[in-house]
């Protein structure tokens, strides 16, 4: 199948003058079984420097073809052996490649019953052929514009929904960077103080018990002097993993504090059930088995556990908490101790 070729009749390559703005060729595709209709088109569209022609006689082969040449305007004849025109018309709509491509039906009748059914299923014109030349190429254009208008708009939309998403994503994650340790990963000292603040106002109206956990590498500075800072940050990294393997909620928050300092928020969790994960994260240290002078890497815990009002505060939590972890390195380190368990008249 080619294209058939091109007059030598310098009266059918006069020139119709497109928009100024049409700068896109226009691939026209015309389906019909009949050769002398398919060589009249090719003779109309002749001259046209922005008008690319080809042609199909099998309508079986249409889809096919038209899939293979991406036309940007379908010429279509209603009347064809093998295959009713309206059909066909329907599968260009139902076919991803050609859904939205024009097409302008040909019929040899001018019938308003005809035409409502070539529009119903889905023609964008319909002309009475042959159509005269200069209205032909018009429609065309008119078509052909309309179309790479849709492509370009659909091609605009979709770069700035990628635009849009990839910057969403940016966002998300300079968010992210913003609440997360850089060396640990676990929440920063920043975004504690969020969470503990959102948490203790949810706890009040929920009245929902709250527990913090500060937590502290023993004699860390030691370890660095000794090891050297690059050992001490891995030392941290892995003691950070540690703290957060220990929490089995999506609620519970682990977050560095500071230094060699940690910190976790348990959300409506008894002050029992803090101090059994805060021991199961001492020991998990402990089998990490990190050398450190004759023994290994160790953390201490302090615990504080509290039911949100008005007579107390985060603040306070977080001060208790602080006060309990003090005793505990007091009291030798690697262990928990918790705050309602100080015997404060020693104090």
């Amino acid at each position: 199948m080619s294209d058939v070729p091109m007059s030598e009749d310098p009266d059918l390559d006069l020139e119709l003058v497109p928009p100024p703005a049409d700068k896109y060729l226009s691939m026209v595709l015309l389906i019909d079984d009949q050769m002398i209709i398919c060589e009249a088109v090719r003779r109309a569209l002749a001259g046209q420097a922005e008008l690319d022609f080809h042609y199909c006689t099998n309508p079986l082969d249409a889809i096919r073809i038209a899939n293979e040449t991406k036309p940007t305007v379908i010429l279509q004849d209603l009347v064809m052996p093998g295959m009713d025109g309206l059909d066909l018309v329907r599968a260009y709509r139902q076919n991803p490649a050609t859904q939205a491509v024009p097409v302008i039906v040909l019929s040899a009748k001018d019938e308003p019953a005809i035409k409502g059914e070539a529009f119903n299923a889905g023609a964008n014109d319909y002309l009475v052929k042959l159509p005269d030349r200069i209205e032909l190429i018009a429609r065309i254009r008119y078509h052909t514009r309309a179309y790479l208008d849709h492509v370009q708009r659909n091609q605009a939309y979709r770069a700035l929904r990628e635009s849009q998403r990839q910057l969403i994503k940016a966002n998300l994650e300079l968010e992210r960077l913003t609440r997360i340790d850089g060396l640990t990963s676990l929440g920063n000292r920043r975004y504690f103080d969020e969470y503990l603040s959102l948490e203790w106002m949810r706890g009040r109206r929920k009245q929902t018990p709250l527990s913090v956990l500060m937590i502290d590498v023993d004699n860390f500075k030691r370890y660095n002097d000794s090891y050297g800072h690059l050992a001490g940050d891995e030392a941290l990294k892995r003691v950070a993993r540690v703290i957060q393997d220990s929490l089995s909620r999506a609620t519970d928050l682990a977050a560095r504090f500071g230094g060699e300092e940690f910190v976790a928020v348990l959300v409506n969790g008894s002050e029992t059930g803090a101090n059994q994960i805060a021991e199961k994260m001492v020991q998990a240290v402990r089998d990490l088995r990190i050398p450190h002078g004759e023994g290994c890497v160790t953390i201490s815990i302090g615990v504080a556990n509290a039911l949100p009002g008005e007579e107390n505060s985060a603040g306070e939590l977080l001060h208790n908490a602080d006060q309990a972890l003090f005793r505990a390195k007091m009291k030798g380190r690697d262990r928990v101790v918790s705050y309602e368990s100080l015997d404060e008249k020693k104090e």
